[in-house]
C-alpha cells in the first residue's frame, strides 16, 4: 500500500483560510479606540449629540471588529484605517483600577481621578463610588461592576452621559441616564454590572454639574 502523500493530494486538502479580520470578536481596547473617534467627531460638530448617543449605544451592543467599523467608516478617523486592529489593551492606558468590599465598605469620593476602567467588587459589603467631584481625563469612563449579596452605588454629576448594560440574578440592577439634562460634550459613565441577591445602582446626584464644579475650582483657585 502506498502510505506517501503525493503533491496531487496535498492540493486537495489546503488548509484552513484565517478568519477575516473584520469577523473577530471585538475587545475593550477595539470599542475604546472607536469611543475616541465618536468623541472626536461630536466635538468637531460632524456628529450631532443624537447621532453620538445612538452610536455609542449600538458600541457596547455590538460583537465583532466588522461591526464596530460601519460605526465610523463616514468619520475621517475611521476612513484613515482599513481595519480596527484588535490589542489586549488600549494604548497609554493605566492600570485597572479595583475597588473591593468583602464584609466591609469602601468608597472612592471627594477630587479624584477614575482611570478609563474600574473593577468594584463587592461580597456581603458596600461600595459607594462617587463622581460628583471627580477629575475625568478621558471621554469614556467605564466601570465593571459585580454584587454577591452586597451593594454597589455609583453618584455622577447630572449633566454627565450615564449609561448601563447589566443584570440581577435574584438581585437589582439600575442605571438612572441623565436623559436630556445630559450635557452632549461632558463625559461618558459607563456601568456594566451583575448582581447576584445584591443591588447595583448608578444614578445622577441632583445639582451636581460639571461646570458649576469647574466654576467653584476656578473661583477658589483665584
Amino acid at each position: 500500500m502506498d502510505m506517501e502523500k503525493h503533491p496531487a493530494d496535498a492540493a486537495a486538502d489546503p488548509a484552513p483560510a484565517p478568519a477575516a479580520p473584520g469577523g473577530l470578536r471585538a475587545s475593550d481596547a477595539d470599542r475604546d479606540r472607536i469611543a475616541q473617534i465618536l468623541s472626536d467627531a461630536l466635538a468637531e460638530g460632524r456628529l450631532t449629540a443624537e447621532e453620538h448617543s445612538e452610536r455609542l449605544d449600538t458600541l457596547y451592543a455590538v460583537k465583532t471588529v466588522g461591526e464596530l467599523q460601519v460605526l465610523v467608516r463616514d468619520l475621517p478617523a475611521g476612513a484613515a484605517s482599513a481595519s480596527v486592529r484588535p490589542s489586549a489593551a488600549p494604548a497609554g492606558a493605566g492600570p485597572v483600577e479595583s475597588v473591593v468590599a468583602v464584609c466591609s465598605s469602601s468608597a472612592r469620593k471627594g477630587r479624584w481621578r477614575p482611570g478609563a476602567h474600574t473593577r468594584a467588587v463587592s461580597v456581603l459589603g458596600d461600595i459607594t463610588i462617587d463622581l460628583t467631584e471627580a477629575v475625568f481625563e478621558q471621554q469614556v469612563t467605564e466601570f465593571n461592576v459585580v454584587a454577591v449579596l452586597g451593594n454597589v452605588e455609583v453618584l455622577v454629576p447630572e449633566n454627565v452621559t450615564l449609561r448601563g448594560y447589566g443584570s440581577g440574578l435574584l438581585g437589582n440592577f439600575e442605571v438612572h441616564g441623565g436623559g436630556a439634562a445630559a450635557d452632549p460634550q461632558a463625559p461618558v459613565v459607563i456601568v456594566r454590572g451583575l448582581a447576584v441577591l445584591g443591588n447595583i445602582e448608578a444614578r445622577p446626584r441632583l445639582g451636581a454639574r460639571l461646570v458649576d464644579l469647574a466654576d467653584k475650582l476656578r473661583k477658589r483657585l483665584g
